[in-house]
């Protein structure tokens, strides 16, 4: 046995294990599982055409090496990305701990307690400093956040009798250029009309519903868009902000302009640039648009007991709900960099911001202070971080790459110079001399900042902020540290027990895939350095883009999507692109199972396609004559279907090919979502079965954590006729001849963790993959064995396997007035996250081991939901004081001097003897949520704010 096989230590059961869940199964082999599982037809019948696999020595060798092809320049680049400092405690204790970087999505709130907080320490942040109402807890960049703006004000503009009908939006030219690209994409297919043009001359005609201005502008003028503001309200027309956070600790707030929407990166607030991402974006508004708004919200509640209390608010906003009718598609947030960046906050607070916020704006001052006494002459009326100068470019651009600096190069006579935390006098001073050579002048330093200020008088912050308790008695190492631990002790991981989430894919996240994203010749390049400076960064993603082709059978890949629901967008963008270019643009119609995952819906409508939905059978699977009627009926528009395989019902169809031959021969293509592609891996790929194009989550199937709600990744592959489309960057040229514009801010989206997807697919390799697979489905299996007898199974395959998921049915347990929510309370006092619940049918339970847990694991795992099992058999339809209505059961219930429960305290905490071993206690008891939608509160308010009155 390779004992150095990274596979060996990846993958979950031992060899010893195999024969007894083999038995327990019913079958001799894998071989013979897989065979039961999967219809031969689509079986691949050569093994994949990767490298031989490294071992975690060779490929950390292998990634510092390939690393040092990365120039790090000093970046002065701006454009929404900066140089930051990440805080030493924040980067240990956040960034590099599984316990925080392995949680999954705060669904269950009562093992989240300790994110919620903190994402609620970065919505109050976001308010605070935005002047606004409202915040989520984050979207997935500065362009998507402000194409959800757009969406946002176009929605709501039916409330204004007079706006039904419009469908123009100003933007301002001051915007952001990757964001204007977005902004393209988003607005056509859903007919709003872009009109780009200067503010100042803005004639606020009555056909506008909405503006977004930049503030500061994209190279770096502060205006006062008061006036502005004032006159488009007056014309009922609704501003949205595109603003720099750490601007907003020095100037007026946009709230106080009367935005009506603000959004932003907070990629400054102590996360690494990484080439792109992840960040997390951030979106505040009014109140009043709390229900269009997009994301997730956290809110304050209250438990059983009245205890202050964390929750995910208004989920009936999102769109596994909406479907159709969504305005967003946003499922994958940037949890884990909005977890960063509020903890940045609450390190320096108030009074730490300000001075970093001051030093940036000191420092630009500085250096447009000197460089005027060269003769090079800044023209920015007013600005914060970033000057904009006139010098001869290419010969400036020679010199400041020879001394390793980037600036952004505007024109052949203009350039934009953006500061940063990290700039320093010596900083300035080389900054001084490059213009100073490419001038043929005798250079001079400067020894300190200046004091003088370049903001308007107006426009200088006099509002307060972050004055909360969080964000004023963490400014120590050891405060902060403290904190951070005893948030994390409110949340169960992956490092505490298996997170068995059907299709989500809960798998192991290496930690030898997770190093090198501190390394800073990874972290610290800019998105838009040369690509001669970022030689590593290329070299590896097109590698990951060839793995993919390989995996996937395609032809092509883009790495730009951030989620899994923006990779559904591309696919059907790329798609209608496909049929434009063929002067079918009339095709429109995209079909979408009844069982499909939840943002199909809702991406292909924002697409502008009309959706039709097909019917399921009893059995689970897609209704092949319903599909089959309404392909023909609609053969002359029909633009595409949208599949997942195997399906949301964990089932390998065994019609698919001649589902997807339907589709082809009636003129459409076939978008695979790929939420279930680790039951494919090495066994069978989406071109096989016949898909045109896929999304693949690599937070799911290739290893990158979730984060606790992000970050995602979700790039496309596909044939070789959608090739040409694959999305471009207004900066970067990437994508396709033909491509369509942007869907993310960065060229290649969340470049950084594209490293964990690469590590993990080179330390694989074709055996390791298949093998993880195969495992995937042996795990499943043997569960769903263990389960017969105490759980029904809902769907199956035809003979009588589930692929790497299944679905129990607990509809029944009403009877015992038991519903399927109190199983996933009781399974918290087992240690453990519940399953997926209620999705996709109402009342179950849907449970993906993933072939990173091991024999014991899922035994405990099992022996848990069988022990639960046993005791809804003991409760009755009008027994509302049990166990498992009761659960979670908190330590504090458990150590009080009254118990007036009909169990004993060990039945309520310790019902398994394993329990003992690695207790796990939830941090409040059951939440209330309809207490936290009728008295939403989304920031660190004080208690008396959120008592219902």
């Amino acid at each position: 046995m390779r004992t150095d096989a990274f596979a060996l230590r990846h993958i979950g059961p031992r060899e010893t294990d195999l024969q007894h869940m083999l038995k327990t199964i019913g079958v001799e082999s894998i071989e013979q599982l897989v065979y039961e599982t999967l219809p031969d037809d689509i079986r691949l019948k050569a093994p994949l055409n990767l490298d031989p696999a490294m071992t975690e020595y060779e490929f950390a060798n292998h990634i510092q090496e390939l690393g040092k092809k990365n120039k790090v320049f000093k970046s002065y680049i701006g454009l929404g990305y900066h140089p930051t400092i990440v805080p030493a405690p924040i980067q240990r204790n956040i960034f590099e701990n599984p316990g925080w970087y392995t949680a999954y999505t705060p669904y269950q709130a009562e093992i989240a307690q300790g994110r919620l907080e903190a994402i609620l320490n970065f919505q109050t942040t976001v308010i605070e400093l935005t002047g606004m109402e409202i915040a989520n807890a984050s979207l997935l960049d500065e362009g998507t956040a402000a194409a959800e703006a757009m969406a946002l004000l176009f929605d709501v503009r039916t409330r204004d009798q007079k706006k039904n009908n419009t469908n123009k939006f100003f933007v301002s030219e001051e915007i952001l250029p990757q964001t204007l690209s977005i902004l393209q994409t988003r607005s056509t297919p859903i007919g709003i009309e872009l009109v780009v043009g200067n503010h100042e001359t803005f004639d606020f005609s009555n056909e506008f519903f909405g503006a977004i201005l930049q503030y500061p502008g994209k190279y770096g003028q502060v205006n006062d868009y008061s006036a502005f503001v004032a006159k488009a309200k007056e014309n009922e027309i609704k501003v949205a902000f595109a603003a720099d956070i750490l601007s907003l600790a020095a100037l007026t707030s946009p709230g106080e302009m009367g935005a009506a929407v603000v959004v932003g990166t907070t990629q400054r607030f102590g996360v690494p640039m990484g080439y792109g991402g992840p960040h997390a974006a951030f979106f505040a508004t009014k109140d009043e648009y709390k229900r269009s708004m997009p994301g997730r919200i956290i809110g304050v509640s209250i438990d059983v007991n009245g205890n202050r209390a964390l929750r995910m608010a208004l989920g009936t906003r999102e769109q596994h709900i909406k479907r159709e009718k969504a305005t967003s598609n946003i499922c994958t947030a940037q949890v884990l960099l909005a977890v960063m960046a509020g903890m940045y906050a609450v390190y320096h607070g108030p009074k730490g911001l300000q001075y970093i916020a001051g030093k940036v704006h000191a420092s630009a001052v500085t250096a447009a202070e000197a460089l005027n006494k060269l003769g090079v002459y800044q023209t920015n009326t007013a600005y914060f971080d970033t000057i904009l100068v006139k010098a001869d470019a290419q010969k400036v651009k020679a010199i400041a790459e020879k001394n390793e600096v980037n600036f952004f190069y505007v024109d052949a006579d203009t350039i934009s110079i953006s500061f940063n935390e990290t700039t320093s006098i010596a900083d300035i001073n080389q900054i001084i001399a490059i213009f100073a050579e490419a001038l043929g002048k005798e250079s001079f330093t400067v020894s300190e900042l200046t004091a003088s200020s370049q903001l308007p008088a107006s426009l200088e912050r006099t509002s307060s902020f972050l004055t909360h308790d969080v964000f004023n008695n963490h400014h120590s190492e050891s405060q902060i540290m403290r904190y951070i631990k005893k948030l994390e002790r409110k949340d169960l991981s992956l490092n505490h027990s298996m997170i068995s989430l059907g299709s989500c894919t809960m798998k192991l996240n290496a930690a030898s895939e997770m190093l090198p994203l501190s390394m800073p010749n990874w972290n610290s390049i800019h998105p838009f350095a040369p690509v001669e400076q970022a030689e590593g960064y290329i070299t590896m993603l097109k590698k990951l883009e060839e793995q993919l082709n390989v995996i996937t059978g395609f032809a092509g890949t883009t790495l730009q999507p951030n989620s899994g629901a923006q990779g559904e967008y591309a696919g059907l963008m790329a798609i209608r692109a496909y049929h434009l270019s063929r002067n079918e643009g009339h095709r429109n119609v995209c079909l979408i199972p009844s069982s499909a995952h939840g943002t199909n819906p809702a991406s292909a409508a924002m697409a502008g396609m009309k959706i039709i939905v097909t019917k399921t059978t009893p059995e689970g699977n897609i209704d092949v004559e319903d599909l089959r009627e309404k392909a023909i009926e609609h053969k002359d528009d029909l633009s595409c279907l949208m599949v997942t395989y195997p399906s949301t019902h964990g089932v390998f169809e065994s019609s698919i090919i001649e589902i997807t031959k339907l589709i082809h021969d009636n003129g459409g293509l076939v978008y695979m979502d790929g939420a279930n592609m680790n039951a494919q891996v090495g066994l069978t790929n989406p071109a096989t079965i016949g898909a045109d194009v896929c999304h693949l989550n690599l937070h799911k199937t290739f290893a990158i954590p979730h984060g606790g709600g992000g970050p995602g990744v979700g790039p496309i592959c596909v044939n070789e006729k959608l090739v040409p489309f694959l999305p471009t960057n207004p900066i970067l040229k990437v994508g396709g001849e033909q491509a369509i514009t942007a869907i993310s801010s960065a060229p290649y989206g969340s470049a950084l963790v594209c490293l964990i997807s690469y590590g993990y697919i080179t330390m694989m390799g074709a055996e390791g993959l298949k093998s993880a697979t195969e495992h995937a489905i042996l795990n499943a299996n043997y569960m769903k064995a263990r389960f017969e007898g105490h759980y029904p199974i809902l769907y199956t395959g035809e003979c009588g396997r589930a692929a790497h998921e299944m679905i129990l049915d607990c509809r029944s347990f009403k009877e015992n007035g038991i519903e399927v929510g109190d199983i996933a309370k009781r399974l918290m006092d087992y240690g453990f996250h519940a399953p997926t619940v209620s999705f996709p049918v109402a009342g179950t339970l849907m449970i993906e081991p993933t072939e990173s847990e091991d024999l014991a694991e899922l035994d405990r795992f099992c022996d848990a939901l069988i022990s639960i099992r046993k005791e809804i058999e003991a409760s009755t339809a009008d027994d509302k004081n049990n166990v498992l209505k009761n659960a979670p059961h908190t330590l504090a219930m458990l150590t009080t001097d009254s118990w007036d429960f009909p169990y004993t305290r060990e039945k309520a905490a310790y019902p398994l003897e394993y329990i003992a071993e690695n207790k796990f206690w939830p941090s409040v008891r059951r939440v209330d949520d309809a207490y936290g939608d009728r008295n939403l509160i989304c920031s660190c308010a004080p208690i008396e704010a959120y008592m219902e009155n």
